[in-house]
């Protein structure tokens, strides 16, 4: 997707520096003008209202699972998925200038950040500390000057506030990937093999579910993803997230599709976007 977006703004959560800055970076191109945002709903909010062109969210992590609060906020706004991006999760060590390895003593960083790099920080005898970014911790260490501490978050986290990078690759497991939504008030046509991803619910009957899964089996269409999220309002009842390969506009996708409709008591296409592999 990189080159068509040249100039325009990305939303994104976090603090310059986020792992989702680096993923705009790599879905969209570097001429893009990333935007940081407090929350995932700023995300949404920022897009849908304009002020940005687009956003990129986090949609699940190999190792932590889905982020089931973009997945509520998916269905809340009027935004189309119009690309993904797969980034691999690689945590920094960061001191300030001047600072060696052996005056650390204690690390901070978001808490995930943290429990993916435990095994280590305990070989190194350091203690975690809690903070609510990664990059924001990088820079909240930036403005305190303190020598005994650390902080994990990215390469560019480091480069752009001119931090010291102590030790790279300090995760537990390097097969550590996050995929990454880029989201649009528009939809777009894909060209090349693409994805769709679709939210949807069903009556609570014996078999229902199979039967959705045969409109997609029936037709040898490959299911990527299905994640099941509860229905506010409603206890014990579930809408669902599907995403398979193909285009929902068109041929056996389309069909299927149109076979689940009949069976679904709500149907939404989320969005038709280039696979990212």
């Amino acid at each position: 997707m990189t080159g068509q977006w040249e100039g325009k703004s990305v939303a994104f959560q976090g603090e310059r520096g986020a792992y989702s800055e680096m993923a705009a970076l790599a879905a969209l191109g570097d001429g893009i003008v990333p935007v940081p945002n407090r929350t995932f709903d700023d995300v949404f909010e920022s897009t849908e209202s304009g002020k940005t062109d687009l956003g990129l969210v986090p949609i699940e992590n190999s190792l932590a699972g889905s982020i089931h609060r973009n997945y509520d906020l998916l269905l809340r706004h009027s935004l189309h998925i119009i690309g993904e991006t797969q980034l691999r999760i690689a945590h920094c060590l960061i001191a300030n200038p001047g600072v060696t390895l052996d005056e650390i003593k204690t690390v901070r960083s978001h808490p995930q950040a943290l429990a993916q790099c435990e095994h280590h920080m305990a070989e190194m005898g350091l203690i975690a500390e809690a903070a609510y970014d990664t990059a924001g911790s990088v820079r909240d260490l930036k403005e305190s000057g303190e020598r005994d501490v650390a902080a994990l978050a990215s390469k560019l986290a480091a480069e752009v506030y001119e931090m010291n990078i102590l030790r790279e690759e300090m995760e537990d497991d390097r097969l550590n990937f996050t995929r990454f939504l880029v989201l649009s008030r528009d939809p777009i046509i894909p060209e090349g093999e693409s994805k769709t991803s679709i939210v949807f619910a069903l009556n609570n009957d014996p078999g229902a579910l199979f039967r959705a899964m045969a409109c997609f089996a029936l037709r040898d269409i490959d299911l990527t993803k299905i994640e099941s999220r509860p229905i506010p309002g409603s206890p014990w009842e579930y809408r669902f997230y599907l995403d398979f390969i193909g285009d929902g506009s068109n041929g056996p996708s389309k069909k299927a599709l149109d076979h689940l409709a009949e069976r679904a008591t709500e149907l939404r296409i989320l969005g038709t976007y280039p696979r990212s592999v």
